[in-house]
């Protein structure tokens, strides 16, 4: 029988319950570095401090996703992909994206229930209102802070290269991440949360020592 995890009981209440209480207290834990990168992107590129697109969400209601600002203001007018070596993106923005620290604020998203700390990553509405079939299985788990996808494409700007990014990310990347999301709505679970918590802190702690030693 294929799995159906979205529907069960994990998904729809303990899963909510966890990423509340967590995001609590991790809020509370990091409010120093809040400060620290907020007051460095407003010395380094001014106001505003935090990035916030509109993205598809939980059961297909659209919410908006919080980031440290990485790139120059208005940079969403043009591509949605990240570019390698995108010119867009600034001094202060290179070192968090390369950290992923301009992932933090995501915590204000899993504290009012927008996302979880463990789902697909969400994806534009140009993207999520195309979905078919069972790709609509994605929108019936919170999107989250990681999954299989962000696993597989932690250096995504290296994938899609300095040309086209869009272009290259609906040929290349996009089926695949859908994939791998439609996997994680079929087998959520706490068994698949640890591991891929666990996973995604091995592989950013990998990318964080390479970042630090230039290698």
């Amino acid at each position: 029988m294929e799995k159906e995890n979205y529907k069960g009981i994990y998904n729809r209440f303990i899963k909510r319950v966890i990423d509340f209480t967590a995001a609590l207290v991790l809020l509370v834990i990091t409010l120093p570095l809040f400060i620290i990168v907020s007051i460095i992107i407003a010395i380094d590129s001014g106001f505003p401090i935090f990035y916030k697109p509109l993205r598809d969400g939980y059961q297909n209601k659209p919410f908006r996703i919080y980031k440290f600002r990485t790139m120059v203001k208005d940079a969403d007018k043009g591509d949605g992909t990240t570019a390698l070596n995108d010119p867009r993106i600034t001094r202060t923005g290179k070192v968090l994206r390369k950290l992923k620290l301009d992932e933090i604020p995501q915590l204000i998203n899993v504290l009012n229930s927008t996302m979880s700390f463990i789902g697909p990553r969400p994806e534009l509405l140009k993207y999520t209102q195309q979905y078919t079939g069972e790709e609509k299985l994605i929108l019936e788990v919170r999107p989250g802070i990681t999954d299989f996808s962000s696993i597989e494409f932690i250096n995504l700007d290296e994938i899609v290269g300095e040309e086209n990014p869009d272009e290259m990310y609906e040929k290349y990347v996009l089926k695949e991440k859908n994939r791998l999301r439609i996997k994680y709505a079929k087998e959520v679970s706490a068994k698949t949360d640890a591991q891929l918590f666990f996973k995604t802190f091995w592989q950013v702690g990998k990318k964080a020592v390479r970042v630090l030693t230039h290698k």
